[in-house]
């Protein structure tokens, strides 16, 4: 395998490769100087170090034919409406099975009422209870912005 090298100084002579320029790396890397100061043997001036460029990287690399694209499936709402069923059915799983490991019974009161409810029951009407503070106010939102987005179509015609 031959490597691209470009020298500190340019003499345009490629100095020969050593161990330590031939170490797979994932990009350019620079030799370490050896004993006499230089990366390489025949380099020009102490010091002066090399940078390994790996094969097929450099300004005149081939570059790859265009790669064929598969056809892209588009998405449609059924589709979303799956993926929708199918993560519904598996939360429904889960809190099936939340509700069955807790089946202690727990002394509930709310506004004077007591009762006795099994423990994932209760947690799961505090759950509810808590989807629908965020839902209500969130839909009445929605319905407000829909129709001020109305009136203002109807201001634009």
């Amino acid at each position: 395998m031959s490597d691209d090298r470009v020298s500190a100084n340019d003499t345009g002579a490629a100095p020969p490769p050593t161990p330590s320029s031939t170490a797979p790396g994932p990009g350019p890397t620079v030799d370490e100087p050896g004993p006499t100061g230089s990366a390489h043997p025949g380099a020009a001036e102490p010091g002066g170090g090399t940078v390994a460029i790996p094969e097929g990287t450099g300004p005149t690399a081939p570059t790859a034919p265009p790669a064929r694209h598969a056809r892209q499936v588009n998405r449609t709402r059924i589709s979303g409406v799956w993926v929708g069923l199918i993560l519904s059915t598996l939360v429904l799983i889960f809190l099936l099975i939340f509700i069955l490991q807790n089946l202690n019974p727990v002394e509930i009161a709310f506004l004077g009422a007591l009762g006795t409810l099994p423990t994932g029951v209760a947690m799961l009407f505090a759950a509810v209870a808590g989807i629908l503070l965020v839902a209500i106010p969130g839909s009445a939102r929605i319905l407000q912005l829909r129709r001020a987005a109305r009136k203002g179509a109807r201001r634009a015609r």
